[in-house]
């Protein structure tokens, strides 16, 4: 619904409304039958899980104070320069924190894929072959085998390791050397009509980059057509 940085902005001025009678509210207990109570306590409570995700250590009467001592228009019992200081170093902790996460799950989705791999090289039929692609031939096929700069025309279905689907087509029609390297390899082992199972590691799908970024992927493919590129 909203974006955490909109979600932040929204809950703290949801907050400034409510920030000068928030100890009688907390005394007496919140009335959540006022809409405007519902939408401040749900935005909080957002931000409030945003910040313990991100291993931000929160102090609600701190917030609170000084939501109030804005509203007061005084001075702030930190100075500017120190406010912005301590806002740039928990950012930097955060961004760091971040980092950290992500390289961590990384890691968990490679280990994951090789284990995966390791386990399907054990399965009747699956080859491994000098790159680290594995394929398995469902069917041979009994037209012409795709050279890299042919036209091939394919059903397919890709899925992760832990078999949700992430993409399919029905006939897709693309240059061979023109797609991740497991499936410019994997497709010059079958022929027409022919149908092949790939596992294919990261560094032959799509490395570090995008959505797929160090993910093992798994393909169905059903080889249609193969077609000679026009001659230039």
């Amino acid at each position: 619904m909203f974006s955490r940085n909109n979600r932040l902005r929204i809950a703290l001025a949801a907050m400034l409304s409510m920030a000068v009678t928030s100890s009688v509210a907390a005394e007496k207990g919140l009335d959540f039958d006022d809409e405007t109570t519902r939408i401040n306590y749900s935005l909080g409570y957002q931000i409030g899980g945003d910040f313990e995700r991100q291993g931000v250590e929160m102090n609600a009467d701190a917030i609170i104070q000084g939501i109030a001592d804005a509203l007061a228009g005084g001075d702030p019992q930190m100075s500017k320069d120190e406010m912005e200081a301590t806002l740039v170093e928990l950012k930097r902790k955060v961004t760091e924190a971040q980092r950290e996460s992500r390289r961590k799950n990384e890691l968990q989705m490679i280990e994951a894929g090789k284990a995966y791999m390791a386990e399907n090289a054990k399965k009747e039929g699956v080859v491994t072959t000098e790159s680290g692609l594995q394929y398995r031939i469902v069917e041979e096929g009994s037209g012409r085998s795709p050279a890299p700069t042919d036209m091939v025309t394919v059903n397919y279905k890709g899925t992760h390791t832990y078999d949700a689907e992430f993409d399919s087509g029905e006939g897709v029609q693309f240059r061979l050397n023109g797609v991740i390297p497991g499936w410019t390899e994997g497709l010059q082992y079958i022929k027409e009509g022919g149908r092949i199972e790939l596992v294919i590691p990261p560094e032959l799908a799509y490395g570090g980059r995008g959505p797929m970024a160090h993910r093992t992927l798994v393909f169905d493919v059903e080889l249609l057509a193969v077609d000679s590129p026009a001659a230039e």
